[in-house]
């Protein structure tokens, strides 16, 4: 959290941060150099402040350093960053929304990375022609609202819905298991892909307020403790998670806290005490960041004096694709979406190809299990299937 302290920025209202200087060809933001096609901007939309505003950092630390290196072969102010802080949040997303694509300049978007902000947000992108890669929401309804412009760089709630259930199923053995969600579009659509999983094992379901918006969760273990569950599946995020776990320890419930992406992060360890969030597993439509390849790992703790998280990788990846796409001459947004949608790309996290909908093809999804240490550290147990 000292990142987003640091990075706090504040109000309610939009937030457009330019980290970086005024490119090379500023005034008309199209001009070609001799170093390359440099004057244009790309943005990071998500959470940069907000109860989840961990998971956004992650993103936008990962899809700076992607262009800061870029930016040291063709010119130090080639490709400008722009920050957008949604703070995660689907009531202030349009607003930012609407910020970024009135600048011109901007020809591609890592982001959103929230299921709910992608839902508000995705439209206006989509009615500006502006092309996006989210290397992180995973509500599998995204994809089916015929957007032209939206690509996701990670498997959808489809297959890490079904890798949680199976882990729980066949890797803890669980025989009845407790559901709960925060009713947003990612937590409650994750859970029902879970519940459909689990079949039967299920002995009893409730739901929570989103983060930030509820801390006593007491009516809700009181429910855990008494279904006589021995897991308990959360679709939120880690917030509410750390909260949750901490109570029902407090209450003495000895069973797993399972949860999917949006709790892998050590602010929910933060917010349970480590040794309550000892033994939560959490899954992750991603492979472990300290797995990826090249000089990434080393690369982003010089930066930024910490290890790489949750989805930092792919926002690498994401970044460098759009990178790519713009050092190859396609410097519009209309040749910039063509090029994504017509290129497999090869990063440091994964093999990333775009089906017509705009998901990742299927052939290159990966959904990994990860435990917490006592230490409040994610650790990779193992790949799960996704089916």
């Amino acid at each position: 959290m000292r990142q987003v302290l640091v990075r706090a920025i504040g109000g309610l209202a939009v937030v457009g941060l330019i980290a970086g200087a005024a490119a090379c060809n500023s005034d008309s933001g199209s001009d070609d150099t001799a170093s390359g096609n440099c004057g244009y901007k790309l943005a990071f939309f998500g959470a940069l402040t907000g109860p989840a505003a961990n998971l956004g950092v992650n993103i936008e630390q990962g899809f700076e350093l992607a262009i800061n290196q870029y930016n040291e072969k063709k010119g130090s102010d080639c490709i400008t960053v722009a920050k957008f802080d949604s703070q995660g949040d689907p009531g202030v997303a349009p607003g930012v929304a609407r910020n970024l694509v009135a600048d011109k300049k901007i020809i591609g978007i890592v982001g959103p990375a929230f299921s709910g902000e992608s839902e508000a947000a995705d439209p206006i992108f989509e009615q500006a022609g502006v092309p996006s890669i989210s290397p992180s929401a995973t509500r599998v309804s995204l994809s089916a609202n015929g957007w032209k412009t939206w690509h996701r760089a990670v498997a959808n709630d489809d297959a890490q819905g079904p890798a949680a259930g199976n882990y729980i199923k066949n890797v803890m053995k669980a025989e009845k298991v407790f559901v709960a969600d925060d009713q947003s579009a990612y937590g409650a659509g994750l859970a029902e892909v879970v519940k459909k999983t689990l079949g039967t094992a299920v002995v009893a379901t409730d739901k929570t307020e989103a983060d930030g918006k509820q801390t006593d969760f007491s009516a809700l273990v009181t429910k855990v403790v008494s279904s006589g569950a021995t897991a308990l599946f959360y679709g939120g995020y880690y917030q509410n998670a750390g909260l949750i776990r901490k109570a029902l320890t407090t209450a003495g419930w000895k069973g797993t806290l399972v949860g999917g992406d949006g709790m892998k992060d050590p602010g929910l360890a933060k917010a349970a005490g480590n040794a309550a969030a000892t033994g939560t597993i959490v899954t992750c439509p991603c492979s472990p960041p300290e797995k990826a390849g090249g000089t990434f790992v080393t690369d982003y703790k010089a930066k930024w004096n910490v290890d790489a998280g949750t989805y930092s990788d792919v926002a690498f990846d994401a970044a460098n694709f759009m990178l790519q796409g713009i050092d190859a001459g396609n410097t519009t947004v209309e040749k910039l979406n063509t090029y994504l949608g017509a290129t497999e790309y090869k990063g440091i996290a994964n093999t990333y190809k775009f089906t017509p909908t705009g998901e990742l093809d299927p052939k290159f999804i990966k959904v990994w299990a990860f435990k917490f240490d006592a230490a409040g550290n994610t650790i990779a147990d193992q790949e799960v299937p996704a089916v």
